[in-house]
């Protein structure tokens, strides 16, 4: 099971693309509070969670058992592909194709082939984790304008 060229950065590329025009701001690689990590999380103008699990071969796709562990931490979930990749198995009962939406992209941009139902969250989890992107979105700008702010930072344990 060959992996498409471009990989999972193409992929997470034109999938932040194609979301910027829809006024909602991605960040790659989330901790999430149950231990697992988001391959790309973000908000919506209006406070919508989305959260977008990336796969770039069917052998990972079909192996991946993690990924209901996501549904509760997102209004919406999305798996992105790269073009070519045989996208049937997300069609099987498995992967809640009634849930879940699909999108196909390269590196320059995406497109949404299934929309993701809307699931929302609780109230108080949509808070904790909009705080938490803010907090990392802010942590991680901080650390691109100032790089010795990560030994900084990393001397008060963080």
């Amino acid at each position: 099971d060959a992996v498409l060229p471009g990989g999972a950065d193409a992929v997470a590329r034109g999938v932040v693309r194609m979301f910027a025009r829809h006024r909602i701001a991605l960040q790659r690689e989330v901790s999430l509070r149950n231990g697992r990590r988001a391959d790309l999380m973000g908000l919506g103008e209006k406070g919508e969670i989305v959260i977008v699990e990336i796969k770039c071969s069917r052998a990972d796709l079909i192996g991946d058992r993690k990924w209901p562990e996501y549904l509760d931490y997102c209004d919406r979930f999305y798996w992105a592909f790269p073009p070519g990749l045989d996208a049937r198995p997300v069609n099987d009962e498995a992967f809640l194709p009634e849930r879940t939406g699909l999108i196909v992209a390269d590196a320059y941009d995406a497109e949404i082939v299934r929309p993701a139902a809307r699931h929302a969250l609780a109230a108080s989890r949509r808070k904790v984790e909009m705080q938490r992107l803010a907090w990392l979105a802010m942590h991680r700008l901080s650390r691109h304008a100032d790089p010795e702010l990560a030994r900084l930072m990393a001397s008060f344990g963080d």
